[in-house]
């Protein structure tokens, strides 16, 4: 199997030259001296799958901002902002926010150039195949890109064309449906034009994991209608996955945990992953140019990681620990994803080690997050050089709960329990048709939040159900909210997104604040 290597790449897609000052890099191909080559087209995608692997992106900061703001995690850390992004107090003047929308939109700029200029590549250059392949995963990477940015900042600027000048560096938000319908477009384009699999095109990209393909993009169309309660068109998108095109391509694999680890990765379940290694160059990843000796790590490992062993920026709530022993398996245990999902101490059930060391006599009361760690994997002390686990986007369960979640909106209830079945089955749990016959649509909303609390914890999701189930805005929802999680007590209506940056509205008067500035 051929990993796509983001860190291979050492050219980046130059921005556009200043006004008042042109400089010429020796080093560095300009645009108007690049863009001539099949291979660079391809080369240039990859830039763009570089900028995934940032800490603005997925190496770090989103993923553990997002996390943080459901009712699932806390933060526990030192670094102030860490603990008041996840009460929705964190100030717009704070780094973290200015990174995720930086390194968003670094995605977005050099996916432009992409669309831009492999579209106007000449036919003896470059295959039709090879383009639309290309076309395809930028299209896709923008979409994502936007998507993130969407559902952090409600409404952002819409750029998609390389700025021609220094005008157009400044562009106004643009509204929510606008937004929306630029997702929409994205995603639409890139399910077109991509492949089900690279295993038989021709061209470097044969046999590659870790582009994206028609399953991702079609999955993350679904992803987004179902985020602004448009059920029917999620419903064509997610009936693709079982009567469709992509019937049979993917299935849930046996080990839950196997989503979370450097073991059996962009496998079966995998929609679509960031590939991150522990081994590579000795640049650090964090931001900024990819260069030769690029490093490709995840930090989010050791953001996790317990007292001790990690930075442990972040912990799971009681309450999600407690969710999981509400139900015991066919055989009498408890739903194996708990241990999959959080690191703690239980001698009866033979959990008294971490990191291949004895549990700590004075922490046996703590627990720590366990998924998206590299506990059990032969590192005794978490670094951001030992992050080597790539980060599942979209995994295959989600498909089958968003589904039942889909039919469930559409009055069609009872079709709803086979998809949340199969998500059961894996974790040993009873058939819910025989232990909750009958639910009414009601009910199998609660259901389904109580089924993708224990599948997606500690995975970037439980706040953007939470806004997307209006449950902030309900007032025996928030109540139940403030309950799981202390951080509830301090949000106020609006805050559920993350504030503009400062730094974006001092430098640009046609960007408007937000309701969380």
């Amino acid at each position: 199997m051929k990993k796509l290597k983001y860190f291979i790449v050492a050219m980046m897609l130059l921005s556009s030259c200043d006004d008042e000052l042109e400089m010429t890099n020796p080093n560095q191909r300009t645009t108007s001296t690049y863009w001539a080559t099949e291979d660079q087209a391809f080369a240039g995608v990859v830039a763009v799958y570089n900028a995934l692997t940032t800490d603005g992106t997925y190496q770090r900061t989103f993923p553990s901002f997002s996390d943080s703001r459901g009712d699932d995690m806390y933060g526990d850390s030192p670094a102030t902002y860490l603990e008041l992004g996840g009460q929705f107090a964190i100030p717009n003047n704070a780094g973290e926010v200015q990174w995720i929308w930086r390194d968003h939109y670094m995605v977005v700029f050099r996916a432009n150039q992409v669309i831009e200029n492999v579209a106007k590549m000449d036919a003896a250059v470059i295959s039709e195949d090879a383009r639309n392949r290309i076309l395809g995963q930028a299209y896709f990477l923008r979409g994502l890109a936007y998507y993130n940015l969407a559902i952090t900042y409600k409404a952002v600027p819409l750029i998609t064309v390389p700025p021609a000048d220094k005008t157009e560096y400044y562009p106004a938000t643009a509204s929510e449906q606008e937004l929306w319908n630029h997702i929409y477009s994205d995603l639409r384009l890139a399910e077109e034009k991509l492949p089900v699999s690279y295993d038989n095109v021709v061209g470097p990209d044969r046999g590659q994991k870790g582009r994206a393909t028609k399953g991702a993009a079609a999955g993350m169309l679904g992803k987004a209608y179902l985020y602004r309660k448009m059920y029917p068109e999620a419903e064509t998108q997610f009936a693709k996955f079982f009567t469709g095109p992509l019937q049979g391509v993917y299935s849930l694999v046996p080990n839950y945990r196997d989503n979370f680890t450097t073991t059996n990765e962009n496998n079966a379940e995998s929609l679509f992953e960031v590939q991150f290694s522990a081994t590579g160059g000795s640049i650090p990843n964090w931001t900024g140019e990819p260069t030769a000796t690029w490093r490709q790590f995840i930090a989010l490992p050791v953001a996790y990681g317990m007292d001790g062993k990690g930075w442990s920026d972040y912990q799971p709530t009681r309450w999600i620990f407690n969710e999981y022993r509400q139900e015991k398996t066919k055989d009498g245990k408890t739903d194996p994803r708990l241990a999959a999902t959080i690191l703690f101490y239980d001698q009866a059930e033979g959990f008294t080690s971490a990191y291949g060391t004895p549990w700590p006599a004075d922490r046996r009361n703590q627990i720590y997050p366990r998924k998206y760690t590299m506990e059990g994997l032969g590192v005794p002390i978490e670094t951001p050089e030992t992050g080597g686990v790539n980060y599942r986007v979209l995994r295959y369960a989600d498909i089958l709960l968003m589904y039942a979640e889909v039919l469930n909106e559409l009055n069609r209830t009872s079709d709803a329990y086979s998809y949340i079945q199969q998500v059961r089955n894996r974790a040993n749990l009873p058939d819910l048709s025989t232990v909750k016959p009958g639910l009414s649509q009601a009910q199998m909303r609660d259901q389904i939040a109580h089924e993708r609390a224990l599948e997606f914890a500690i995975e970037g999701q439980r706040i953007q159900d939470i806004i997307r189930w209006g449950w902030l805005y309900d007032p025996a929802k928030l109540v139940m909210l403030k309950e799981h999680d202390d951080d509830f007590n301090t949000w106020t209506p609006g805050n559920e997104y993350l504030p503009i940056p400062q730094t974006e509205l001092d430098y640009n008067s046609n960007l408007l604040p937000n309701s969380a500035n």
